[in-house]
């Protein structure tokens, strides 16, 4: 997308990338865009949109990524300075918005207990079927020209708990600054 984040009078350019990265870059003369901010999420995202959402007078920057999940960065400062001794005092606004989150969690809280019960007698139950649930996975196995090597991104909509790699051939496993995996090697018989 492009708009002004950066409240500039001039539209930046907003990118959002498969390897979970934000990057905003602008356009300060006719060369190259200059990246000027970034921000890391932990999968891809699926689309990127500039404007004004949350608060009049403050922009943001929304991100849907692939699980569905909607991620705002927001142009409002987060930290507020008191003086010297000072207490920081919340709007009424504020406590009010507080308050509602905390009913919501403590529901959700609630809900999950009662599902959680109600799976666990339904497994008990002697009529129960068990099936694997469907899940859509989001696959790339891509070639990065730069050090002759594929990178393999998998994304599931749940946690992956493990991933099995097979080959006939002898395979080079490169450690990345984004993989939380822990690898570990096993030879297989030939045969």
């Amino acid at each position: 997308d492009s708009f002004d984040i950066l409240g500039d009078g001039v539209k930046e350019l907003l990118v959002g990338r498969d390897d979970g990265m934000i990057e905003i870059y602008s356009f300060e003369s006719a060369d190259d865009p200059v990246l000027r901010h970034d921000y890391a999420l932990s999968e891809s995202i699926a689309s990127i949109q500039g404007g004004c959402v949350g608060k009049d007078g403050y922009d943001e920057i929304l991100a849907a990524t692939y699980s569905g999940w909607l991620t705002g960065l927001t142009t409002e400062p987060v930290h507020r300075e008191g003086g010297s001794g000072e207490e920081l005092k919340l709007s009424q606004e504020m406590q009010n918005k507080i308050s509602s989150l905390r009913n919501e969690l403590e529901q959700l809280q609630i809900k999950v207990l009662q599902e959680r019960e109600k799976y666990q007698q339904s497994s008990q139950s002697s009529t129960a079927v068990s099936s694997v649930p469907a899940f859509s996975v989001n696959d790339k196995f891509t070639l990065n020209k730069d050090d002759a090597s594929y990178s393999l991104i998998l994304e599931v909509q749940t946690a992956i708990d493990n991933v099995l790699v097979q080959s006939d051939a002898p395979l080079d496993l490169l450690d990345v600054d984004k993989n939380s995996a822990v690898v570990s090697f096993s030879s297989c018989d030939s045969e």
